[in-house]
């Protein structure tokens, strides 16, 4: 006849419910580390960003490819702070060299914008520019004082001043062409005078009555530009 110890049968069945409550609290400590739960026992889902992500910024003027359109291109040659609306009037216009300027110009270029027609002088050589723009009566030759033949119903004399000699600046002269547009509306004419004594002259000839202009400078390279309104 077996008999069965009483004291021992209870201590064991105590341990296999002990050891239960033990598996049933790693399962527990399992699903915890794996994040909250959603309702109904589904999978926890990726919230979306509420904004999108920001566009490529588009290029400024100065990272725009060049178009290739050639010396006459005047679209680049804005001033740094551009004045809006188009504030000009048809008083001289002045502005001091600087820099120990020693400049010549290179080239001339002249095009037709939205109200206005461009004309840009190109230097090459150091420091900044000066200029002496007016209307005047009548083109006159710097030295010898003889008239300048200039088509147009008005003359826009444009003076640079800060300029040098080729030989001096180290840089060729414009080859002196007189530059007849198409397609502008108030430059008629472009006649350029060369280089004397520290300045370099051009004649603008406009067509109908005189005209607002504005005048300003730009670097890299250095330039003058003369905006003429239409």
């Amino acid at each position: 006849m077996v008999t069965r110890n009483r004291w021992t049968s209870g201590r064991r069945g105590w341990g296999a419910a002990a050891a239960a409550g033990a598996a049933v609290l790693l399962a527990l400590s399992a699903c915890s580390d794996d994040g909250p739960e959603t309702p109904g026992g589904a999978s926890p889902t990726t919230q979306e960003p509420t904004e999108s992500p920001s566009p490529m910024p588009s290029p400024t003027d100065d990272e725009t490819p060049d178009d290739g359109d050639g010396d006459d291109d005047t679209s680049r040659d804005e001033p740094t702070s551009s004045p809006s609306p188009f504030r000009a009037n048809t008083e001289p216009d002045t502005s001091e060299p600087g820099g120990g300027a020693m400049l010549t110009v290179t080239d001339i270029r002249v095009g037709e914008h939205d109200g206005f027609d461009r004309v840009v002088f190109d230097l090459d050589g150091e420091g900044t520019p000066g200029w002496r723009v007016a209307y005047v009566d009548e083109a006159l030759d710097d030295g010898s004082g003889k008239p300048v033949e200039v088509d147009g119903d008005a003359i826009l004399q444009v003076v640079i001043s800060g300029t040098a000699m080729p030989m001096d600046s180290g840089v060729e002269e414009y080859d002196g062409a007189t530059i007849d547009p198409d397609d502008t509306e108030s430059v008629e004419q472009i006649v350029y005078r060369f280089w004397f004594e520290g300045y370099t002259t051009s004649f603008i000839g406009v067509d109908g009555e005189r005209k607002p202009f504005r005048v300003f400078a730009l670097t890299d390279p250095a330039r003058v530009v003369v905006d003429i309104e239409h």
